[in-house]
């Protein structure tokens, strides 16, 4: 079996001499020796590309500079900035749910036409990611970037952890009706919000706790005071509320974006008084219980106002008489489908046997013959109501 040393003579390097490399990365230099052992050419490649880039001089200025800039208050920003200086190029952080972290420099133009993205990932977690659009000189700066800007992250969230264990005592506490001093909540509008990932999500508690992190930081980076715990198997979020519908659609955007998995989101309307907590999180879950899309999200003031009636449940015997009544027509629920699109069409009785896909005749004799089942006309109110409490008490 052929020795390290081997590999390292056969790849063009011997002692005491430069030889000429015909590799410029560690897989081109198995492509070049297929018959030996992949991993002591990796090996021996890799540290023959190391040795060249030590023997530059700017490598240790380059490293040094990067090292101070990650090690600082403001990491992401200071790397792009210096990134942006040296090379006279654009250097951009985004955050894993897509907000700009830090930008520096001028974006890709001819005197600057390349862009790359690097994403940023540590333990099989996505961070983040890197842009750039560096001049032809500074082709290899990408790479050794991104690495800083991955422990610049991880510097960011790390920090970002130390201040959510806080919050979460303080938003466990508010949830369980205790004093809301030094919450932030003062004389501040604030919303509550609830999520939830499938049950056949593995490792929940950890998915949760993720999550409840990435809302942290979506409010963090709006300047807007924030809290967040997991809590019966939901990710809970209370936050100091300005724009309360975009807010909460913006929330869910950076959830879906930083995970593959489907998030469902609720969220309570908007209150005043921090005494108000424990009912905020009860609106939030009810707008998060008629959340019906996989990756959806609702907001309590936007629900239907007939949800509190429909969803405690006091409709069932309603609901259970109309569908006995049209149950008698034995047309196997033909007439009940048709009621249904009936009331949710604002078009001519034309258009809308044109999208059931029947003649107009057979539109007129079915809602004729509900009529007749049901006691009453179409055109009174009442019935109207009746069958819309009852639809919707059957379809929740």
């Amino acid at each position: 079996m052929p020795t390290l040393r081997d590999v390292t003579l056969q790849l063009g390097l011997e002692d005491g001499m430069d030889a000429l490399r015909t590799f410029t990365t560690p897989a081109e230099a198995t492509a070049l020796l297929p018959a030996l052992p992949k991993d002591q050419v990796l090996a021996a490649s890799t540290a023959l590309l190391a040795q060249d880039g030590l023997s530059s001089p700017g490598v240790p200025v380059l490293l040094m500079a990067l090292r101070n800039a990650a090690l600082s208050p403001q990491p992401e920003r200071e790397l792009v900035r210096l990134a942006a200086r040296w090379t006279g190029g654009f250097a951009e952080i985004q955050a894993s749910w897509g907000d700009t972290v830090a930008s520096a420099g001028r974006r890709a133009s001819q005197s600057v036409p390349v862009q790359e993205t690097l994403r940023l990932s540590h333990a099989g977690r996505h961070v983040g990611s890197l842009s750039v659009a560096f001049p032809s000189d500074w082709r290899g700066l990408p790479q050794v970037l991104a690495e800083y800007a991955l422990l610049a992250r991880l510097r960011t969230a790390a920090a970002g952890a130390a201040r959510r264990r806080v919050g979460e005592r303080m938003l466990d506490a508010l949830l369980s009706g205790q004093s809301t001093e030094g919450s932030g909540l003062t004389g501040e509008a604030f919303a509550l919000a609830v999520a939830t990932l499938p049950p056949t999500v593995p490792e929940q508690a950890e998915a949760l706790d993720l999550l409840a992190a990435v809302g942290e930081g979506y409010f963090s980076e709006r300047r807007l005071v924030g809290h967040a715990t997991v809590r019966a198997g939901q990710a809970v979020w209370l936050w100091t509320t300005l724009e309360l519908s975009r807010e909460a659609r913006e929330l869910h955007l950076a959830l879906t974006a930083s995970t593959a998995l489907d998030v469902r989101l609720g969220v309570s309307g908007r209150h005043a008084d921090a005494a108000h907590v424990s009912q905020a999180f009860g609106e939030a879950r009810q707008a998060l219980s008629v959340t019906r899309q996989a990756r959806g999200h609702s907001v309590f003031h936007e629900l239907d106002p007939l949800h509190a009636l429909l969803s405690e449940g006091r409709l069932d015997i309603l609901a259970a008489q109309v569908s006995a009544q049209l149950e008698t027509l034995r047309d196997d629920g033909r007439t009940a489908e048709t009621l249904r699109a009936y009331l949710e069409h604002r078009g001519t009785l034309s258009e809308l046997a044109a999208t059931l896909d029947i003649h107009v005749n057979t539109l007129r004799y079915r809602l004729r013959r509900a009529e007749e089942v049901l006691g009453g006309r179409l055109s009174d109110p009442a019935l109207l109501a009746r069958l819309y409490l009852a639809f919707q008490s059957a379809a929740d």
